[in-house]
């Protein structure tokens, strides 16, 4: 019997290049820290239904077996759905004023949303949504059509 990859996520780890700076980053969103390696070498930030990790950048690409390049759009952003525009805009202007750097100002997107992207301190893309074809539940986690 071939062993199946459960569909899911735990930890999202992001490569940092001033872990302290981009605490700070996170923690001005509301989001703390909930416990540290015991080498004090990354911090774990528990969000809802996955952890978000940051580590320092050249110790995750030698982790991985890959090699360090610039900063620079890796092949994915990571995503965060809201209930409608406006919580869209607060959240960007939430970013912004944490220290992110606004990449993308809320806009109607060809695909019958609203988004915008903003960029952490190490350059990670993030893009803050409402999607009306993805309602979200009461805890606002995204509920996924058939």
């Amino acid at each position: 019997m071939t062993a199946m990859v459960p569909a899911r996520v735990n930890l999202i780890t992001l490569g940092v290049t001033d872990r302290a700076a981009s605490q700070r980053f996170y923690e001005k969103l509301g989001w703390q820290p909930k416990a540290r390696a015991h080498e004090a070498s990354i911090t774990f930030l528990a969000l809802d239904n996955v952890a978000l990790a940051l580590w320092d950048r050249d110790k995750l690409a030698e982790d991985a077996k890959l090699p360090l390049t610039p900063p620079g759009f890796g092949g994915f952003t990571l995503a965060i759905n809201l209930p409608d525009e406006k919580a869209v805009d607060a959240a960007l202007d939430a970013a912004v004023a944490a220290g992110g750097r606004l990449l993308k100002p809320g806009t109607r997107a060809d695909w019958g949303g609203y988004s915008g992207y903003f960029a952490d301190p190490d350059g990670h893309p993030w893009e803050v949504a409402f999607n009306p074809f993805m309602p979200l539940d009461a805890r606002g986690l995204m509920v996924l059509p058939d």
